[in-house]
């Protein structure tokens, strides 16, 4: 199913559920109509983003989360994260996570980029000896060194990506998340990025990602697992996997 250099278990969700408020605009009549009525709780409704989700991620594998908008896939990566709690099941995760999960996290915007260099390195896991030892590296491969002792509330968001990625890449993760993030920015530090991440793979890194783009994903991935309305519906060979969610595309 996927090339995996150990059985070690790395990331593990067991009927994991998460759900979220809708809360929509509403008129004052509504609200009136609502309280005069006697009606309990308020007006929000909620969306079922994960229902019982259960899959494991083991050292090595590059696991690709597949899916339609609202399928679960960023909420998963952000649980995986430690970034968003579950409502009920279990998560476990093994090691340093990092990544990419939306453009700018971590970040302080009245902080300069030099500065938060060291913010999210230490966020990250990494030792200011460790930081230091990699920062020339980090920014270099970033790209916007002209811009470094800017205060990053000036970036762009393709700046804020740069620098965010290059931070992530270089703090050593045991597993490494990338989310739609790499939609943001120039085509060629987009290449860079991906060739990047492909190093990664082939060194034995745990990758987990997220991305429409289908035959990007093939590129980088070995596995694929589909869900659909917050449920796993599929996980298999990538190759598989894409075909099997292209044969649930709408004609």
């Amino acid at each position: 199913m996927s090339e995996t250099t150990d059985e070690l278990v790395m990331a593990r969700l067991e009927q994991v559920d998460k759900e979220f408020d809708l809360r929509h605009t509403r008129s004052i009549k509504e609200y009136v109509v609502w309280w005069a009525t006697g009606r309990k709780g308020d007006l929000a409704e909620t969306f079922k983003a994960l229902d019982a989700v259960s899959l494991t991620i083991h050292q090595g594998e590059s696991v690709a989360l597949l899916g339609f908008n609202g399928s679960g896939k960023s909420t998963t990566l952000k649980l995986i994260s430690g970034v968003m709690l579950p409502d009920s099941g279990s998560i476990a995760v093994r090691g340093r996570i990092a990544g990419l999960i939306e453009v700018g996290a971590g970040m302080h915007p009245d902080l300069t980029g030099r500065e938060n260099i060291y913010l999210n390195g230490a966020i990250l896991g990494m030792t200011e000896q460790e930081i230091d030892q990699n920062y020339d590296s980090i920014v270099e491969f970033s790209g916007i060194e002209r811009f470094i002792d800017s205060e990053v509330k000036f970036y762009s968001s393709g700046m804020y990506m740069r620098l965010a990625f290059s931070v992530a890449v270089h703090s050593d993760p045991d597993v490494f998340l990338v989310d739609e993030v790499l939609a943001v920015g120039d085509e060629p530090f987009q290449r860079k990025c991906i060739q990047k991440m492909r190093e990664l793979r082939d060194a034995g890194q745990t990758l987990v990602v997220v991305s429409h783009d289908l035959e990007l994903i093939k590129s980088i991935c070995y596995r694929g697992i589909v869900l659909e309305h917050g449920k796993v519906i599929h996980d298999s060979e990538i190759g598989e996997a894409v075909d099997f969610l292209r044969s649930r595309m709408p004609d």
